[in-house]
């Protein structure tokens, strides 16, 4: 077992997975994912801050990501960085970090 690039996350799905599928038969999904971290600020109040994670997931992850995982789905997935670079239409380069998922673990509720 490695312990090197490896991100286990729990959340909600943020959008319905988005789902590409390439000339050679590869697909490609992607979706993102809100994980939530509570606190108690100064005031004493209960305070929720919310990150969001790009998720992308290639063979049989795509199949189960498609049928099952709805918007607001709660899900478990293991996975990796990864990131890459682009150039957008205006010729900026744009940087992009996602997680490759490569377990995917379905939970209970929808949001």
């Amino acid at each position: 077992m490695s312990l090197r690039n490896k991100v286990t996350l729990i959340g909600h799905t943020g959008k319905e997975v988005e789902v590409f599928n390439f000339e050679n038969g590869t697909k490609k999904a992607t979706v993102s994912l809100a994980t939530s971290d509570y606190y108690i600020n100064a005031a004493g109040e209960r305070v929720e801050e919310t990150q969001w994670h790009n998720l992308i997931a290639f063979g049989k992850v795509v199949d189960i990501l498609e049928k099952y995982v709805p918007k607001g789905k709660e899900i478990a997935i293991e996975g990796k960085l990864t990131y890459r670079s682009y150039d957008d239409k205006d010729g900026t380069k744009r940087f992009v970090t996602e997680i490759r998922i490569d377990e995917l673990v379905l939970l209970g509720s929808n949001k």
